[in-house]
């Protein structure tokens, strides 16, 4: 069997939502279309670390022996920019969607500590996601448990990689979705000033915007992929 053609293709390391079982990236990998190798991180549904924690097991899925790009979802953006901030193997660029480099909704950090109060699996899906998504969302969700959800929301309250995406030397591209109510406007704009060469792309889709306009979205990531790939 001849493997010169999949040791051609680039490679795109995906790093999941906060569910973090990668489920979800199914509509997006399939809109793909197999022209890239794609490697999707898988946190255990049981983990209660943190950021730091988390990215040590996305660093044993960056590939040393061709290039990649990083792409970081929502909760694990922070993890994409630390990562990329390094640009460990033969990183030739970072993909953000939906995320954030600073806590997105730092006024809720006041409620940390009442996190371990609140039943995140019980809260109605179409607060999160369309009709669509629903069925997905709940069946990942089951996949991971409700003190590693509170763990990572605790996470998400008290980040801050800024320092870290000022390093970042590889292209950037950010994916902002126009409907997104968990990530607002100002976390695009955050990146965007601290790296002005960013190139922010916006759908019209909610915060789940890999699962509801895929082919969109894997339009513009396979473009960045192959333009990456040429620098």
């Amino acid at each position: 069997m001849d493997h010169s053609n999949k040791e051609l293709k680039h490679t795109i390391v995906m790093l999941p939502g906060m569910d973090g079982t990668g489920e979800l990236f199914a509509p997006f990998i399939a809109a793909l279309g197999g022209e890239f190798d794609v490697r999707v991180v898988r946190y255990p549904g049981d983990h209660c670390g943190g950021y730091e924690q988390l990215e040590a097991l996305a660093r044993a899925a960056i590939p040393s022996d061709r290039p990649y790009v990083l792409l970081g979802e929502s909760f694990s953006g922070p993890i994409a920019i630390s990562i990329a901030a390094s640009a460990p193997g033969r990183l030739q660029g970072l993909v953000l969607c939906c995320t954030f480099a600073r806590s997105p909704r730092p006024g809720l950090a006041v409620l940390k500590g009442l996190f371990g109060l609140i039943p995140l699996k019980a809260l109605p899906a179409s607060w999160l996601v369309d009709t669509r998504m629903r069925a997905p969302f709940k069946a990942a969700l089951r996949l991971v448990s409700s003190a590693a959800l509170k763990a990572r929301m605790r996470a998400v309250l008290a980040v801050d990689v800024s320092d870290r995406l000022e390093k970042c030397a590889v292209p950037i591209l950010y994916l902002r979705a126009t409907r997104d109510w968990l990530v607002p406007r100002a976390a695009a704009t955050l990146v965007a000033q601290l790296k002005p060469a960013t190139a922010v792309t916006e759908f019209d889709a909610p915060h789940f915007l890999l699962q509801t306009v895929p082919e969109q979205a894997a339009r513009e990531v396979a473009a960045f992929v192959r333009l990456s790939g040429q620098r």
